[in-house]
């Protein structure tokens, strides 16, 4: 009988944080432009929102199942899929599938994102100073636009683009950091370690 020593497996599964920061900052900014006045929602915005803010999220999400990040696997499938329910709630009733959100409705769907966004805040608080931001300044995004639905104040929901603006560029700073660090083996963009 031949002795058998365990050796653990080398993780050879690539970082998925900076494309699921990417993919959603990226899609952030382009939708917050369209709530900060600046064009129309578009088909732009739709395709963006199903697959680079949606799929490329969910994907990124189940890579960190993988590498067993359950912070990860939580946050990029689920706003993957908050891009794709946002994406059928436009959509859909377009299509005549179903009668389209009442201004009530939205502002619960909202507010739920702003709390499960809220609570993942928390987990923030163990990672990184960036992350920490990004998490903190959408869970005022969604505050700010729930604000906005529920007073119909169309104020409010520029003021909510302009700071989704500001979220989605950090979640930008935090993926690309994340891919230049690990490039170049040192910090290139700090990510304010805890």
């Amino acid at each position: 009988m031949i002795p058998t020593t365990p050796v653990p497996a080398k993780d050879g599964t690539a970082n998925p944080a900076p494309l699921g920061l990417c993919a959603f900052g990226m899609t952030t900014i382009l939708l917050n432009f369209h709530n900060a006045g600046f064009y129309e929602l578009n088909s732009m915005i739709l395709a963006m929102g199903l697959f680079y803010g949606g799929l490329a999220q969910v994907i990124a999400g189940i890579i960190e199942a993988r590498k067993n990040n359950t912070f990860g696997l939580t946050a990029f499938t689920s706003y993957g899929f908050f891009w794709l329910s946002l994406v059928g709630l436009i959509v859909m009733p377009k299509l005549g599938w179903i009668t389209a959100a009442s201004d009530s409705s939205m502002v619960a769907y909202l507010a739920i994102w702003g709390l499960f966004t809220f609570c993942m805040f928390f987990g923030t608080l163990k990672l990184n100073r960036a992350l920490q931001f990004v998490f903190g300044s959408l869970t005022i995004l969604f505050i700010l636009l729930a604000a906005g639905d529920f007073t119909g104040n169309t104020s409010i929901k520029h003021l909510a683009g302009y700071e989704g603006i500001i979220c989605g560029l950090s979640a930008v700073y935090a993926g690309i950091a994340n891919v230049l660090n690990e490039v170049h083996g040192r910090t290139v963009l700090p990510l304010g370690t805890v």
